[in-house]
C-alpha cells in the first residue's frame, strides 16, 4: 500500500512539485503539469502527452529531449482537464503545432479532444492520438476500444524522435499512429493497489492468484489463475502476443521486435529479469530478433 502522504487531496500536486524539484534540468512546472526546461528549436512539433497521476514515469517522467515536450497531469487515476491540456500545450508549443497523445480512456479522450479544438481555435495546428495497445481489453475487430498501458512508451518515443528529426506535424502523427498499430501488450496483476489515504485497495486479487488482463485502474480482466513460475508467466505473455501479429507482418519468424517487460509497481527488478531471461529464449526460439529490450517500470499503478 502507499504509506507516505500528507493530505491525500494534495498528494498529486505535491508529487509533481517534488518531481520538478528533483528533475529541474529536464522539466519545469507549468499550469496543468510539466513542460521541458530545455530549449526547443523553433518550428519543432510539440508532443504533449498526459493522463492521470499515479502511473510514474508516465507521464511527467517521459518529458525531455527526444521524448515529449510536455505532460498534462491529472489527479490520481483521473484525466487531466481540458484546460490543463490546453495550458500545457500552450507552454510547450513553439511554432510547429502540437500532437496530443494519451491512453485510450473515456475521460482522456473527452478532454484531450476538447483541448485539441481549443488549440485549433487559437490558431495552433493540432492532432491527437489515443494509444490502444492492451489486447485483453477488446478483440482485434474492435481494437480502437483497447486501453493504452505500457504501449504509451513506444508511441511517445517514436513521436518524440520524429519531432526531434524535424518531421512535420502530419509526419509525426502518421509515425505515431503506425507505432500504435504495431504495438501490443498483455498484462497480469498479483495484487490490488491502494490510493493515498484510502482505507482499502481499489481492487483485490486473492492471495496466491493472479488476475490475467486486469487494467491498471482495476478494470475487469479475463480470468484469474494460480500464480505461475517465472518461466510459465513468460510463456503466457509471449504466446498471447504472438497470437496477434500486427497488420503488415506476415509471420513472426524473421521479424524484429522491441520487447518491453513493464513492472506495474510492486514486482522487483530481479524478478523481472528472471522472467525476461525466458522471454528472450522464447523469442529466439520463434526466430524473432529482439532489438533494444526494455525491462523496468514505464507505466505503473502504485503498489
Amino acid at each position: 500500500m502507499t504509506r507516505l502522504w500528507n493530505d491525500p487531496a494534495d498528494f498529486a500536486d505535491e508529487m509533481i512539485d517534488g518531481f520538478v524539484a528533483a528533475n529541474g534540468r529536464y522539466v519545469r512546472r507549468v499550469s496543468g503539469g510539466v513542460a521541458r526546461s530545455t530549449k526547443t528549436p523553433e518550428g519543432q512539433v510539440a508532443l504533449v502527452v498526459g493522463g492521470g497521476s499515479g502511473h510514474y514515469p508516465a507521464f511527467g517522467g517521459l518529458v525531455g529531449p527526444g521524448l515529449a515536450h510536455g505532460a498534462a497531469m491529472g489527479n490520481l487515476f483521473a484525466s487531466p482537464s481540458t484546460q490543463q491540456v490546453f495550458h500545457v500545450s500552450k507552454a510547450a508549443e513553439n511554432g510547429g503545432g502540437v500532437l496530443l497523445s494519451y491512453g485510450n480512456y473515456a475521460g482522456d479522450v473527452l478532454n484531450f479532444d476538447a483541448a485539441q479544438e481549443q488549440l485549433r481555435a487559437a490558431g495552433i495546428p493540432c492532432q491527437s492520438l489515443a494509444v490502444t495497445d492492451d489486447v485483453s481489453s477488446a478483440p482485434v475487430s474492435e481494437k480502437h476500444r483497447r486501453r493504452g498501458i505500457a504501449g504509451d512508451l513506444t508511441v511517445f518515443r517514436i513521436a518524440g524522435a520524429a519531432s526531434a528529426r524535424g518531421a512535420s506535424l502530419d509526419q509525426v502523427a502518421r509515425l505515431a499512429a503506425h507505432a500504435n498499430e504495431r504495438t501490443r501488450s498483455f498484462g497480469v496483476a498479483f495484487s490490488g493497489c491502494t490510493l493515498p489515504g484510502a482505507p482499502e485497495p481499489l481492487f483485490e486479487v486473492e492471495p496466491g492468484r493472479m488476475a490475467i488482463g486486469l487494467g491498471i485502474h482495476g478494470e475487469p480482466g479475463l480470468r484469474d489463475a494460480d500464480i505461475p513460475t517465472a518461466d510459465e508467466l513468460a510463456a503466457l505473455l509471449v504466446e498471447r502476443l504472438l497470437e496477434e501479429l500486427p497488420d503488415g507482418v506476415d509471420q513472426a519468424r524473421g521479424a524484429r521486435v522491441i520487447p518491453i517487460l513493464n513492472g506495474l509497481g510492486s514486482l522487483k527488478y530481479e524478478e523481472m529479469f528472471v522472467v525476461y531471461r525466458r522471454v528472450a529464449q522464447l523469442l529466439e526460439a520463434a526466430g524473432i530478433e529482439a532489438v533494444d529490450p526494455h525491462v523496468g517500470e514505464y507505466c505503473t499503478s502504485f503498489d
